[in-house]
C-alpha cells in the first residue's frame, strides 16, 4: 500500500533501472528517477511553505497588536493568549504527523490541512469584517465586553485562530517530510541534494517570514485588519492550487501492509515490559539458539531486546515482536536525549520576539527627525542572517568540509545543531552586555524613573544580537529537521519533524514558566521584578546571563549524548 494514493496492480511489475526504490507516481506505478522528483518537485513545494510561513506569521508576529487593539484586551491576557495559541501550534504537529502516517499519508494530509487553513483564515477575515459594537449599543464603556455582538466576534476570531493553529498542525510536518521524499538517501548524487534541500527550504521559510514582517505588518499597523488577514487566505488558495499543479511529479512513499509503525513501536515497549524479569543471560541464550540475535550497533538500550522473547519461552501474548521491530524502537529512543537537550535553545529562542523587542523599544531608533524603526522589525535581521549564511553554508562551508571529512553534508546533522547552540551561547552574552550598557546609560542620564523617554543607546547595539541569532538558527534549526526527518524509519518521518516542531512548542511554554517564576520570586520584599514595567528597574541583564548559564549547560550535555549517539542505519550521514 503506498502512502498517500492506493497502489495499482502496476506497481506490482518489476521495478525499471530508471525507477526509485520504495515510491511510486501518483497512479501507483514505480516513480522513474528521469521524470519524477528531485528539484522539479521540491520547488512546488518549498513555495507552498513560503505561502504558509506567510499566513502563519502573518497572524503570529502581530497578533499581540491585534488583541491590545481592535480587541480590547489587556497586555497581560493578549500575551497569555499569544504565548498559548503559539504554544499548541507548535505542538498540534504531533497529531497531524500521527493522522499522517497512520491513515491518511502525507499528500492527502496536506491537502485536508490546507483547506482547514484557507477556512480559518476566511474566517479570521469574516470576524475583523465585522464592526465592533459602539458604546452607545451597551450603553457604557465598561460593559462593552459583555455585549453579544463583541462576544460573538471573540469567539468567532479565537475559533478562527485555532483552526488556523490545527491547519498549521497537519501541514507543517507532512510537507517538508513530503518535500524531503523527493530526493533517494540511497542513491549518492540525490543524498547530496536532500542535504541541500533542507537549507534552502528554511531559506524559503526565512524568505517568507521576511516578506511578513516588512510587507504584511505594515497594512497590518497602518491600513486595515480586514486585508492584513484577507491577503494570507488568497495566498494560500494559491499555495494549494500550485501544489496540486505538481502532483504528476511528486514520488509517493511505499508504505507497507503491516502494523501501523505507532502500533509496532508501542508493542516492543510493551512486551519489553512483560518481560521485564528476564535476565540478560537468559535472552542471550534463547536469541543465540533461535538465531535471532540484534544487530552489532544496537548495544543501547538493551532491555528492549527481551520483546524479542516472550516469557519462559512460550507464545503466551502472541507473535513476538521481530529484530526490525525492536531497531525501530531504539532509534526512536535515540532521539530522546537530543530532544531534552534541545529545550534550552528553544527557550532562548522564544526571546526574540519578546525581551529583544522590549529592549528595542526604550532605545533610539530614529533614522532621520521624523521616522523611528519599529521595534519588532528588528526581527527581520534575524531572518536577513540567515538568508546570508544559508547560501555561504550550501555552496561554499559543505563543499570544502566534504573534501575534508568525506561526508555528503559536510559535518554530521549533530555537529550542525551543537555549532548552533554554541553561537546562541555567544547571543545571549551579546544580550546582557548590550543590557548593562542600556541600564549603565540610563543611570548616567538619570532616565531609571522615566520609563517614557528614550535611552540615549542607539537600537544598532541590538542588531549583533539578532545577527548571531540568525547564523545560529541557520545551523541549530535546519540541523534538527534533517535530524528528526533522517533519524527514523520512512513510515515515520512526518512524526520525527512533529517531534523537532515540538521542541519549540515546549520551550514556548517553558519560556513562559520560566518568566512567571522568576517574576514572582524577584519581586518581593519592596524589590523590582527583573521584569518590570519600568524597564529601567528591572534586570533583564541578569535574564540573559540565567539563559546563557544555562546554555552553557545544555551544551556540555549536548555533547556527552551527541558523543555517543549511534546514527540509524539508513543515514549516509
Amino acid at each position: 500500500m503506498m502512502d498517500d494514493i492506493p497502489t495499482l496492480p502496476d506497481a506490482a511489475t518489476p521495478l525499471l533501472e530508471d525507477s526509485v526504490d520504495g515510491s511510486v507516481d501518483y497512479k501507483g506505478r514505480p516513480a522513474k528517477r528521469s521524470t519524477s522528483g528531485r528539484w522539479r518537485s521540491a520547488s512546488f513545494i518549498i513555495a507552498v511553505e513560503m505561502a504558509e510561513r506567510f499566513a502563519y506569521y502573518g497572524i503570529g508576529s502581530n497578533l499581540i497588536t491585534y488583541l491590545t487593539g481592535p480587541l480590547g484586551q489587556s497586555t497581560a491576557t493578549a500575551a497569555e493568549n499569544v504565548n498559548a495559541w503559539s504554544g499548541t501550534a507548535s505542538l498540534l504537529p504531533l497529531l497531524g504527523a500521527f493522522v499522517a502516517d497512520s491513515f491518511l499519508g502525507r499528500y492527502r494530509t496536506i491537502v485536508v490541512a490546507s483547506l482547514m487553513y484557507i477556512l480559518g483564515l476566511g474566517l479570521l477575515t469574516l470576524s475583523a469584517m465585522l464592526p465592533l459594537p459602539d458604546t452607545s449599543d451597551c450603553q457604557n464603556t465598561n460593559k462593552i465586553k459583555s455585549c453579544p455582538q463583541y462576544q460573538f466576534q471573540v469567539i468567532l476570531f479565537f475559533f478562527s485562530l485555532y483552526l488556523v493553529a490545527l491547519g498549521q498542525g497537519g501541514h507543517k510536518p507532512c510537507v517538508q517530510a513530503f518535500g524531503a521524499d523527493q530526493f533517494d538517501g540511497q542513491d549518492p548524487e540525490e543524498c547530496k541534494l536532500k542535504s541541500s534541500f533542507f537549507n534552502w527550504w528554511y531559506f524559503g521559510i526565512c524568505g517568507g517570514t521576511l516578506l511578513t514582517l516588512i510587507i504584511l505588518n505594515y497594512i497590518q499597523d497602518n491600513l486595515n485588519w480586514v486585508l492584513g488577514f484577507g491577503l494570507p487566505c488568497i495566498l494560500m488558495v494559491i499555495a494549494l492550487f500550485i501544489f496540486l499543479l505538481g502532483t504528476k511529479t511528486y514520488r509517493f512513499s511505499i508504505k507497507g501492509d503491516g502494523k501501523s509503525p505507532f502500533v509496532r513501536i508501542g508493542s516492543v515497549f510493551v512486551a519489553a515490559a512483560r518481560n521485564w524479569r528476564t535476565t540478560p543471560s537468559a535472552i542471550a541464550l534463547q536469541e543465540e539458539a533461535r538465531g535471532t540475535l540484534p544487530h552489532q550497533n544496537s548495544e543501547q538500550y538493551k532491555f528492549l531486546n527481551k520483546a524479542l522473547l516472550a516469557p519462559d519461552g512460550s507464545k503466551e501474548y502472541g507473535k513476538l515482536c521481530s529484530i526490525s521491530e525492536v531497531e525501530e524502537a531504539k532509534a526512536f529512543l535515540r532521539l530522546v536525549p537530543i530532544w531534552v537537550t534541545s529545550l534550552i535553545y528553544a527557550i532562548v529562542f522564544a526571546q526574540s520576539s519578546t525581551f529583544f523587542t522590549k529592549q528595542g523599544v526604550t532605545m533610539d531608533r530614529s533614522i532621520t527627525p521624523t521616522f523611528d524603526i519599529p521595534a519588532a522589525s528588528l526581527q527581520s535581521f534575524i531572518s536577513l542572517a540567515i538568508f546570508l549564511t544559508i547560501p555561504i553554508y550550501d555552496r561554499v562551508f559543505v563543499p570544502i568540509a566534504r573534501t575534508i571529512s568525506g561526508k555528503p553534508s559536510g559535518i554530521t546533522m549533530l555537529q550542525r545543531i551543537g555549532t548552533g547552540m554554541f553561537l546562541s551561547v555567544l547571543s545571549m552574552v551579546i544580550a546582557a552586555l548590550v543590557e548593562m550598557k542600556r541600564l549603565k546609560t540610563a543611570k548616567e542620564y538619570g532616565l531609571i524613573d522615566k520609563p517614557n523617554v528614550t535611552i540615549p543607546v542607539s537600537v544598532c547595539w541590538l542588531i549583533p544580537q539578532y545577527i548571531l541569532f540568525g547564523v545560529a538558527d541557520a545551523f541549530t534549526m535546519v540541523g534538527l529537521q534533517e535530524f528528526f526527518y533522517d533519524q527514523v524509519s520512512s513510515e515515520l518521518r512526518s512524526v520525527g519533524l512533529s517531534l523537532y516542531l515540538s521542541i519549540f512548542g515546549v520551550g514556548s511554554f517553558l519560556s513562559s514558566f520560566l518568566v512567571s517564576a522568576i517574576d514572582k520570586a524577584t519581586s518581593g520584599d519592596g524589590h523590582e521584578s527583573w521584569f518590570a514595567n519600568n524597564l529601567n528597574k528591572g534586570h533583564l541583564d541578569y535574564f540573559y546571563w540565567l539563559l546563557a548559564g544555562l546554555s552553557i549547560i545544555e551544551f556540555v550535555v549536548y555533547l556527552y549524548f551527541a558523543k555517543s549517539y549511534i546514527y540509524n542505519q539508513l543515514s549516509k550521514i
